[in-house]
C-alpha cells in the first residue's frame, strides 16, 4: 500500500481548501494539513477533516441495485443495471420523444463529469432537459453580474484581496459556519483596520464579529441596497468621474433608488435610518471597498434585481474594476462555478456560451463533431424541470444531486419524482432521491479520481487521486461511456479524466470561460489557474510564454462590447409570498457548520451527525411567549405546501417575525416542505430564502 500523501482538495463547499491524503488501512485515506494551498493555509472545518468517512464500505454504495419486481432495491450486475438505463432511456424516446428524456446534475461534479452530461444529453439523447442543482446556488448572482458586467465569475478578485480592502459589506452569509476556513479573511480585515459590515436577519456567528450588524426583515435586501444608494447620492458621494468614463444607465439607475428615501426603507426593512447612514459612511470612507452577496439575497424570486442593486452601490461609489474593490458571489457548492460553465444548464454551451448563440453553437458543434442544427435549444431550468416530471418528462437520470431534500416544495418535487415512468441514480450514497430509483449506480469518490473543479475565486484546481475504489465501483465518466455506446454513440465520450480536461479545454476556447490556456500538468505545478486563461498559441508548449491566468477580472475594462458597466434601474418589490393573517410569520432557511446542503454524505459521518443531530426551529422568545413554548419543545411550522416539525431553539439573535429552519434533514423536518417555488424571472432561482408560514405547538 502506498503511504506517500498526495495533495488535493475538500470534496465540500466551494473554497476547495488544500489537503493531503495517505491511504490507511481499511481502503480508506487520513487527512493531514497541506500548508502550502494559499486559500486555506492548511486549516480545515470538521467536514473536511472527516471527508474520508464517507469512503467507507459501511456508508457508501459497493454494489448496482435494480428495483425488483417486488417493488425492492436489490443488488444487481453492472450489465443488468446499465442494460436497464439503457433500455428503459431509449423506449421513452421512442415513444415520447428525445424531450421526455431529463437530466439533472449537480454542483458537485467535477468539470470532466459536468462537461461530459451536459454533451450526454444534448449529442447522445439529444434531450434539451437537462439542468442541475446549482441553479439553487447563485443562479440569481450570475444573471446579476453577465447583465453588469458582460460576465460572471462568483469572484472577480482573489480571497487574498479581502483583508486588504477598506470595507466588506457580507450580505446574507454566515462563512463562520458555511465555509469556516473563509473566515480568516474577514477577521484579518479588522485586524488591518478594515470594516466589516453584515446583512442578514439573524445574528449569526458571523455577525457577532462585525463592525455593524443589519437585521432586515427576509426579502427586503433589495430595497436596503437601495435606500444606501439614495443616501451615497444626497450625501455627495457618488464618484462622478468614475460614472462618466466606466458605466452606463446611471440616470435611470438613479431615479429607481431616489424613490427609496431612508425612512420609507426603514418602515420596509426594520432597518432604522441612523443605521442606513452608518453603513453608507462606512462603505464610502475607504478607498477601497467591496459587497460580497450569497444564497441571503439570490436565493428570492427577485434575486437577479437585489444583486443588480448591490452592484450598483458600488458603481456609483466607484468601488468595481478597481484594485482591493469590487462586487463578488461567494458561491456555495463545491464545483458551483464551474459545473455550470461547460453545459449542465439548462441554456448554456461549455466555456460559459450561450446555447442561442448560432457562432457557439458551431464551435462547440465541431469539437463534439456533430451538425449545429442537431443541438436541441435550451430547455426548462431545474425546478421547471423537476415539476413537469411524470408528465412531460417521463425518464429522469440524476447525478450527484438529491433533489427530495434539495429542491423547493420538497414533497411535491417528491411526488412527481415518484409519478416517473423511469428514475435512474448514480451517487455514493443511498440518497432519498436514491432510494426512490428503478436503478442505482454506485459511482467514484473524490479521493478515487482525478478531476479538475473551479473554486468561488474562478481558480481551477486539480483533485488528485489518492486511492483505488473498490471492487465494483465505476466512474460518472465510466457510466456515460457505457450507456453512450449502448444507445448508439461508440466514439466521443472518453473514461480518462484528463482525456476529457483536453477536450474542454478545445470546446471553451474563445468563450467567456476559457480555459484552453490550462492542462493537468501546470494545475499541479501552480496550485491552479485563474480563468479566463486562453492558450496563446503553438509555441505555448514550453511554458514561456504562456498566459498567467485572471486572477483579476475587470481592472482595465468590463466584459461588455463598450467595455463599460451597467447600472441597473431596479425598484422595490413585495416578495412573492408576503405574511397575512393565516400565515403571519416569516420563514427563512440556511446551513449549520456541521452539515451540507442534503446532508446527503454528512448525514452519514458519525461525528458530524453528533454535533447536529437533526433539524431546529429558531425562534424569536416573544415569538416562543405567544405559542407557549420552551426550549426543546416540538413546533410545527406549517406553510401554504407542507408542515415540518422541529424541535424550538429559542434566541434572541432572530428577528420576532421570523423563524429560521436549516435544509440539511429528510422527514418531518424537512424544511424544504415549506419552501415558496416562485421563479426570479430571470435567473430561475426558487423563493428559498422568504415564505409565509404560521408557528404551532405540538402535543406531546
Amino acid at each position: 500500500m502506498q503511504n506517500t500523501a498526495t495533495p488535493t482538495h475538500c470534496p465540500y463547499c466551494a473554497l476547495q481548501c488544500g489537503m493531503n491524503l495517505t491511504p490507511v488501512e481499511g481502503g480508506t485515506v487520513e487527512v493531514s494539513e497541506r500548508a502550502d494551498f494559499p486559500v486555506n493555509r492548511g486549516a480545515l472545518c470538521g467536514k473536511g477533516r472527516t471527508a474520508p468517512a464517507v469512503l467507507s464500505s459501511g456508508v457508501r454504495l459497493t454494489s448496482p441495485l435494480v428495483r425488483s419486481g417486488e417493488g425492492v432495491l436489490v443488488p444487481a450486475s453492472w450489465e443488468e443495471a446499465l442494460g436497464r438505463i439503457a433500455a428503459n432511456l431509449s423506449g421513452t424516446r421512442a415513444e415520447h420523444g428525445a424531450d421526455a428524456l431529463g437530466v439533472f446534475g449537480g454542483g458537485g461534479l467535477t468539470n470532466e463529469k459536468a462537461y461530459a452530461l451536459g454533451k450526454f444529453a444534448r449529442v447522445v439523447l439529444g434531450t434539451s432537459q437537462i439542468d442541475y442543482n446549482g441553479r439553487f446556488c447563485m443562479s440569481s448572482a450570475a444573471a446579476a453580474g453577465t447583465k453588469a458586467f458582460g460576465l460572471d465569475r462568483g469572484l472577480p478578485f482573489p480571497l487574498e484581496d479581502i483583508p486588504r480592502t477598506g470595507c466588506v459589506i457580507l450580505v446574507g452569509s454566515n462563512p463562520a459556519e458555511t465555509m469556516p476556513p473563509s473566515l480568516r479573511y474577514f477577521t484579518e480585515l479588522r485586524e488591518n483596520g478594515g470594516t466589516l459590515i453584515v446583512v442578514d436577519p439573524r445574528r449569526t456567528r458571523t455577525a457577532e464579529q462585525a463592525d455593524l450588524h443589519l437585521a432586515p426583515r427576509p426579502g427586503t435586501d433589495l430595497a436596503l441596497a437601495l435606500g444606501m444608494l439614495h443616501l451615497v447620492v444626497a450625501e455627495g458621494r457618488v464618484d462622478a468621474e468614475y460614472v462618466e468614463e466606466r458605466t452606463s444607465g446611471w440616470e435611470d439607475a438613479r431615479a429607481a433608488a431616489m424613490a427609496h428615501w431612508p425612512e420609507y426603507v426603514e418602515r420596509i426593512t426594520g432597518v432604522s435610518v441612523p443605521e442606513l447612514r452608518e453603513a453608507v459612511r462606512l462603505f464610502c470612507a475607504p478607498d477601497a471597498a467591496m459587497v460580497l452577496t450569497a444564497r441571503g439575497p439570490e436565493q428570492q424570486a427577485k434575486g437577479t434585481d437585489t444583486v443588480g442593486a448591490w452592484i450598483n452601490l458600488c458603481l456609483a461609489t466607484g468601488r468595481a474594476g478597481r484594485p482591493l474593490s469590487g462586487y463578488g458571489c461567494l458561491t456555495g457548492q463545491g464545483n458551483g462555478q464551474g459545473g455550470r460553465e461547460h453545459g449542465q444548464k439548462a441554456d448554456q454551451l461549455p466555456g460559459y456560451r450561450k446555447l442561442t448563440d448560432p457562432a457557439a453553437r458551431r464551435h462547440v458543434a465541431r469539437v463534439w463533431g456533430v451538425d449545429p442544427d442537431s443541438l436541441p435549444g435550451p430547455g426548462r431550468s431545474a425546478y421547471e424541470l423537476l415539476d413537469a416530471l411524470g408528465t412531460d418528462i417521463r425518464s429522469l437520470l440524476v447525478m450527484g444531486s438529491n433533489p427530495v431534500v434539495s429542491a423547493p416544495r420538497a414533497a411535491h418535487v417528491e411526488g412527481r419524482l415518484r409519478s416517473l415512468d423511469f428514475l435512474a441514480v448514480c451517487d455514493v450514497v443511498l440518497s432519498e432521491t436514491a432510494a426512490l430509483a428503478d436503478v442505482v449506480l454506485p459511482v467514484t469518490q473524490w479521493a478515487e479520481e482525478t478531476g479538475t473543479t473551479t473554486s468561488l475565486e474562478g481558480r481551477v484546481l486539480l483533485r488528485r487521486r489518492a486511492i483505488t475504489p473498490p471492487d465494483g465501483i465505476r466512474s460518472d465518466l465510466e457510466v456515460l461511456h457505457e450507456l453512450a455506446g449502448r444507445l448508439g454513440v461508440d466514439k466521443g465520450f472518453p473514461t480518462e479524466p484528463e482525456e476529457v480536461f483536453e477536450e474542454l479545454r478545445r470546446a471553451s476556447a474563445g468563450g467567456p470561460a476559457d480555459y484552453s490556456g490550462i492542462d493537468y500538468r501546470r494545475l499541479a505545478e501552480e496550485n491552479g489557474v485563474f480563468w479566463p486563461c486562453p492558450a496563446p498559441g503553438e509555441t505555448d508548449r514550453g511554458g514561456a510564454d504562456r498566459h498567467p491566468g485572471t486572477p483579476r477580472l475587470f481592472l482595465d475594462r468590463f466584459a461588455t462590447d463598450d467595455g463599460r458597466a451597467r447600472f441597473a434601474p431596479v425598484s422595490h418589490r413585495p416578495s412573492a409570498e408576503e405574511p397575512d393573517e393565516a400565515y403571519p410569520v416569516l420563514l427563512t432557511t440556511g446551513r449549520v457548520v456541521a452539515q451540507y446542503q442534503s446532508g446527503a454524505q454528512t448525514r452519514r459521518v458519525g461525528e458530524l451527525n453528533a454535533a447536529a443531530p437533526g433539524p431546529f426551529v429558531e425562534l424569536h422568545p416573544r415569538l416562543a411567549a405567544r405559542l407557549g413554548a420552551a426550549e426543546g419543545d416540538p413546533v410545527a411550522v406549517v406553510s401554504r405546501r407542507g408542515r415540518a416539525v422541529a424541535p424550538a431553539r429559542i434566541t434572541t439573535a432572530i428577528r420576532p417575525d421570523t423563524v429560521f429552519m436549516p435544509f440539511h434533514w429528510p422527514g418531518e423536518g424537512r424544511a424544504n416542505t415549506l419552501t415558496n417555488p416562485a421563479l426570479d424571472p430571470t435567473s430561475r432561482m426558487p423563493e428559498f430564502k422568504v415564505c409565509a408560514v404560521r408557528v404551532e405547538p405540538v402535543a406531546p
